[in-house]
């Protein structure tokens, strides 16, 4: 064969250095190319990191034993011969900037899983980069720059295996440095400061909450294929609001990260809740940091101890398995229900009429109603089955208000329908039944009771305590820092401190694990909790309307009335498709019921990968939990590129 010149730029070299040429024939493949290279430099270090990049082409040739001809090069093509891992600045959910090498060369996927091992956070799949927001530079705040902590010094080899030494990786125990990057990670943020919180950009409507959403990396594309250069800087972040196993005693990072994410995503009004909840929010906050700076962070564990633990909890999940058939048996026999009298509103547009009282009966999963107890024996009125609605609380412990918001699934999108209870009492249980039949759970499941425990007990943290609250009150106390700037403008800080202390009665007794995990419930029972925005504009409308992206839904929010109009469950969905060439986006689902849309304010590819996610997310399974199934996640969001 013909022997041809081929050049490669090799960074190593220097940026003035010329490029090595080498003599080649075309039959000759990637690995051969990189030995020559290597010999002709005459550099004795360790190449095994390096790869060679294809400028023109924006791809990388990591397959050594693929000719030059079957990818096609030829000597126009300009090779660049560089390190596949290259450092880069993450900003991560608490605020902290890190310096890490991350690889370039491997989907965004696996390099979120790298960086993931290096940190000691489990299921990685539920985290991806975005570009960051650009924030604006006032010209007297040039010297506060961040301070970024270094962790480019750790051995890749380390991470590929990381070996945990007192409940932290073994990389982390080198130094004393090292050691306090890791308690960065693991130890909540001391509460920020007002000011800093009002300078943070802060979403306005639900387009601005859109914006964000198009700054996602593609998961099955490298860094270096999407332009992400050396020491650039990105955030890491939770995408998918679907958190698996989460577990105090292994997941510390990966707590106090999402506990961050959830918190700053609260006092910046990206998720909104009532004023009772932001107080309760506050409260934890103060709570949390308290304990955190008083508390000795034990990060150490006894590994057997663990294991054991692990066994038994394994072998509990096993036996009530294996003796539930019986007992299953004995109770479907005798199948509890509740029954009582609550009012009930359907709110349709332009309707002025009000609640009305009917008697109750809940059975299995679905509820009916009856004009009055007397009638219960006949036909109902109506019965609906709760199998896969949406249940969200309304609830205001001062009004006395409990109420209970059911979105039940439809052929042409969701039915919305307001339950009225009215004690504590009577939420609680009817609440507790509702959330279990939405899972296709009967009031005869063992969780039903402890169901009903949490329930209460989240009541019970909302209840204002008028006595109490004078003797805390002598506490210092910066209220600014823990609410939202909305509650600035609304309340001097001497009016917040006795509210924020008032709820903080409910929660004082709670250790700093049991604050975070309750933080975290309450935020997931907020009505908007992970709903990612993407403004679309569906197929036949003139206008651009909003798409919530949640873990078990889509929603179609009307711009122009800012309602939810329509929700699609994925359970119901038989199969969505994109076109990538006119870049639409096309779901089907069971009942003969067909959407389509364009993305206005992201690439439909990122949409696409958001779904697909989701459904992924949603296979996990505890005999699986420890490998990931990388193919069928690609297979799920990878689109067009993966086949």
């Amino acid at each position: 064969m013909a022997v041809w010149d081929l050049s490669v730029t090799v960074e190593d070299l220097g940026s003035d250095a010329p490029p090595v040429t080498i003599s080649v024939t075309s039959d000759l493949h990637v690995g051969g190319v990189i030995v020559k290279l290597v010999e002709k430099t005459q550099i004795k270090r360790d190449w095994s990191d390096h790869a060679l990049w294809w400028d023109q082409k924006q791809r990388w040739l990591l397959r050594t034993a693929w000719t030059l001809e079957k990818y096609g090069i030829h000597a126009d093509a300009r090779l660049v011969f560089i390190p596949q891992h290259k450092p880069l600045k993450l900003g991560l959910p608490n605020g902290i900037t890190v310096r890490l090498r991350a690889c370039f060369s491997n989907p965004v996927f696996q390099t979120v899983m790298g960086i993931c091992r290096m940190l000691n956070i489990r299921h990685p799949e539920e985290l991806s980069l975005l570009r960051p927001v650009e924030e604006k530079k006032k010209k007297k705040d040039k010297d506060l720059t961040k301070e970024i902590y270094d962790l480019t010094e750790v051995p890749l080899s380390s991470v590929s295996r990381p070996c945990l030494y007192n409940g932290m990786p073994a990389h982390f125990a080198d130094s004393e440095k090292m050691e306090v990057i890791y308690k960065m990670l693991s130890v909540t943020q001391p509460p920020p400061a007002p000011e800093v919180i009002t300078k943070q950009y802060r979403p306005a409507s639900v387009v601005d909450k859109a914006h964000i959403n198009g700054r996602w990396l593609d998961s099955s594309r490298s860094l270096m294929q999407q332009g992400i250069q050396e020491n650039d800087r990105l955030w890491l972040r939770f995408k998918y609001y679907s958190f698996y196993d989460l577990d105090p005693k292994y997941d510390m990072v990966r707590l106090t990260q999402i506990y961050e994410q959830a918190r700053w995503a609260i006092l910046l009004e990206d998720i909104d809740c009532t004023e009772e909840e932001m107080m309760l929010f506050g409260a934890l906050q103060y709570h949390i940091s308290k304990v955190s700076q008083s508390e000795p962070q034990n990060l150490s564990s006894n590994a057997a101890m663990d294991d054991l633990d692990s066994a038994l909890q394994c072998l509990e999940v096993k036996m009530e398995g294996e003796s539930s058939s019986a007992t299953d048996l004995l109770e479907n026999m005798t199948a509890p229900e509740l029954n009582d009298y609550l009012k009930i509103f359907r709110p349709k547009r332009l309707t002025l009429k009000g609640y009305k009282q009917y008697w109750f009966k809940f059975q299995d999963t679905s509820i009916s109603y009856f004009k009055s107890k007397e009638e219960s024996i006949g036909e109902p009125i109506q019965q609906i089955n709760l199998k896969g609605c949406e249940v969200a609380p309304d609830v205001n412990m001062a009004a006395q208000k409990f109420l209970i918001r059911l979105l039940i699934p439809a052929p042409e999108g969701m039915n919305e329908v307001y339950l009225r209870c009215e004690n504590e009492q009577q939420y609680a249980q009817w609440m507790a039944g509702c959330r279990l039949a939405s899972k296709g759970k009967s009031l005869a499941d063992s969780s039903f009771q402890s169901e009903i425990q949490s329930i209460r007990s989240f009541l019970a943290m909302q209840k204002t305590n008028s006595g109490s609250s004078a003797a805390a009150s002598d506490e210092s106390i910066n209220t600014h820092s823990l609410v939202s700037p909305r509650y600035h403008k609304k309340y001097k800080p001497k009016q917040l401190t006795p509210r924020i202390l008032d709820a903080y009665q409910n929660v004082a007794q709670l250790s700093l694990t049991d604050a975070l995990m309750r933080f975290l419930q309450i935020w997931q029972a907020l009505p908007d909790f992970g709903l990612s925005y993407v403004v679309v504009r569906f197929k036949g409308s003139r206008k651009d309307e909003v798409l919530g992206i949640a873990p078990n839904r889509l929603i179609r929010i009307d711009l122009g009335v800012g309602d939810v109009v329509k929700t699609w469950r994925y359970n119901n969905m038989k199969q969505w498709n994109v076109n990538w060439d006119i870049r639409q986006v096309a779901i089907e689902f069971e009942g003969n019921v067909n959407i389509a849309f364009s993305c206005v304010t992201a690439d439909c590819k990122i949409v696409h990968e958001f779904i697909g996610g989701y459904i992924f997310m949603s296979t996990r399974s505890r005999e699986k939990s420890d490998t990931l199934n990388e193919e069928l996640f690609h297979k799920l969001t990878g689109g067009h590129e993966a086949l």
